[in-house]
């Protein structure tokens, strides 16, 4: 256990209360509670990564040779646009709400979201968004010159003349997960706001918490952008309206303001939670308090603000004045400061530790290491003369694949593995968990830093066929791409087979300290059976007093 005495662990009821679900039916029910809506956004986004990744491999299996000899041109451009889309809209964004809904009220005291109707009905317009955008893919007139970006005025093209096509079902689906998402970042606000526990402070709410909060309030303010634009994209398709369309008096670059005002603090929305995660999982399996804990959770809220003026770096090369350009690139490398400012507190939360090397903090600490490598690439792409040189080459390819799976896609490996145990009331098997880690952090080096060599030589992204002088760069590209697929392998086993025969978790097999290891593993329907009151800061390791007390 912990440092804490024993009355500091309160009281918590040690099986469900009666007639609550307990088998896995529960999963395909309409369910309102968090977490189980949690481990459905979780499992669904999982399938839905699987198949991007498949395309992805399939891609990759293109590039191996310099000639376009395995998928047609078209089907390779649809195969872009579609991996892209599912691993953005249906697999990061899911999965990242997932882990918020199962975690936010445990870790602040709560029983429930607080409109646990609105979080299923914002879950279940997923698959709905899954079955539109591949759909998409199967419609004639779908996606494939498009982009995950659909830029006018190529994505108003319609060659089948329908008014139902791909290229409408693809943007129908994107204007209802923003809807989802946005209904989700009113439940997670309002939820952080008022639903605390007594005593928890701003201070003392854990620094998930305050991530997860920073990243909801991008959500409210952006989306609704992106969602809009999607709208209007849309009605152009069908109705005929000219928001965007230059032959009818539209502006197509009116469009990128709205996509990218919205899709670079998304960036954000994405790592801000796997940042909360770094800030939970160094100072457990270090056995030391989070460094800096207040600037930590400060500097969350500071790149909300900031990453509200950064999207026109995007458009450097889209007939962008130069007075903008420079005041773009000043404000998007000023993101790296309230970035910097945690990279130095993890750091300084590791060095002198007690390092337990478990499977979690292996992909935690090889997600920090990536998103290093990836914000200095990150820096080099916010200054103009780099962008324009490397302007739509594989080397934003590559540093946009180092954030996304270098770092946030292992961060969120480093969440499911260290709240496994919480989820299902089983140990995993720590063998294949490091397997795991091994081949995901060889893949992920072999497939995307060969990516930023090629673009530095100028290979363009989103081509089939290349100049043989790439080959060398991405065959190595291709075998990293090989290798991730096989890394899933070990992690379902894993997961699968410790969920049904893994040994019985107790309440808190790392001796964390936090709210949601003082309830039973899997936690009960409403949590706790009393709501605990805090009376400790949420960092507390090496210190004698108490994390909560439960109220009488």
């Amino acid at each position: 256990m912990t440092n804490a005495p024993p009355e500091a662990i309160g009281t918590v009821r040690e099986q469900p209360y009666p007639g609550a679900p307990d088998n896995w039916k529960r999963f395909f029910t309409f369910s309102t509670d968090h977490k189980v809506i949690g481990i459905q956004y979780i499992v669904t986004s999982f399938v839905f990564f699987l198949i991007g990744g498949l395309l992805s491999m399939v891609m990759r299996g293109e590039l191996v040779t310099p000639d376009s000899d395995l998928v047609d041109r078209t089907i390779y451009n649809a195969l872009f646009t579609m991996h892209g889309s599912i691993m953005l809209f249906l697999w990061t964004f899911p999965i990242l709400v997932g882990l918020g809904n199962y975690l936010v009220p445990l870790m602040i005291g709560a029983r429930d979201m607080a409109f646990p109707r609105l979080n299923a009905v914002s879950f279940w317009m997923i698959p709905v968004v899954g079955i539109l955008m591949l759909a998409s893919f199967l419609v004639p007139g779908g996606p494939s010159q498009s982009g995950w970006w659909a830029y006018p005025p190529v994505s108003l093209q319609n060659p089948t003349g329908n008014l139902i096509n791909g290229q409408v079902l693809w943007i129908l689906a994107v204007a209802i997960s923003g809807v989802s998402s946005i209904m989700g970042g009113v439940n997670f606000v309002t939820t952080i706001f008022r639903m605390r526990a007594p005593g928890m402070t701003w201070f003392k709410t854990p620094a998930f918490v305050w991530a997860v909060l920073a990243a909801q309030l991008i959500q409210l303010y952006g989306l609704p952008a992106l969602t809009a634009g999607a709208v209007m994209l849309l009605f152009d398709l069908t109705v005929g309206t000219s928001f965007f369309a230059p032959e009818r008096g539209g502006n197509p670059i009116l469009y990128q303001h709205f996509f990218w005002f919205y899709s670079h603090p998304a960036v954000y929305v994405m790592i801000l939670p796997v940042f909360g995660v770094f800030s939970e999982v160094f100072p457990v399996y270090a056995r030391k308090p989070l460094f800096g804990y207040r600037i930590v959770a400060v500097s969350s809220l500071l790149i909300t603000a900031v990453s509200a003026i950064v999207w026109v770096h995007h458009m450097y090369t889209s007939g962008t004045p130069g007075w903008m350009r420079m005041l773009f690139m000043l404000t998007t490398m000023l993101v790296a400061v309230p970035t910097g400012v945690k990279v130095f507190a993890w750091v300084a939360t590791i060095w002198g530790g007690k390092l337990r090397l478990t499977t979690a903090m292996l992909f935690a600490l090889g997600g920090l290491t990536n998103f290093v490598f990836a914000g200095i690439t990150g820096v080099m792409l916010a200054s103009v003369p780099i962008d324009i040189h490397v302007n739509n080459t594989y080397f934003v390819v590559g540093h946009f694949h180092y954030v996304i799976y270098g770092a946030i896609v292992f961060g969120i490996y480093a969440a499911l593995y260290h709240w496994f145990p919480k989820m299902t009331g089983r140990m995993y098997y720590e063998g294949l968990g490091k397997l795991h880690f091994a081949l995901t952090f060889l893949g992920t080096f072999l497939c995307f830093v060969p990516m930023h060599f090629s673009g530095l030589m100028g290979m363009p992204r989103r081509v089939a066929s290349y100049d043989p002088e790439f080959a060398f760069w991405n065959v190595l590209a291709s075998l990293g791409g090989f290798l991730l697929g096989i890394s899933t392998l070990p992690f379902i086993l894993n997961m699968v087979s410790s969920w049904i025969l893994g040994e019985k978790a107790p309440s808190n097999p790392w001796n964390a300290i936090g709210l949601e290891w003082l309830t039973t593993s899997p936690p009960p329907v409403e949590n706790f059976e009393k709501i605990p009151t805090v009376i400790s800061p949420p960092y507390g390791y090496g210190t004698n007093k108490p994390l909560i007390a439960e109220q009488e």
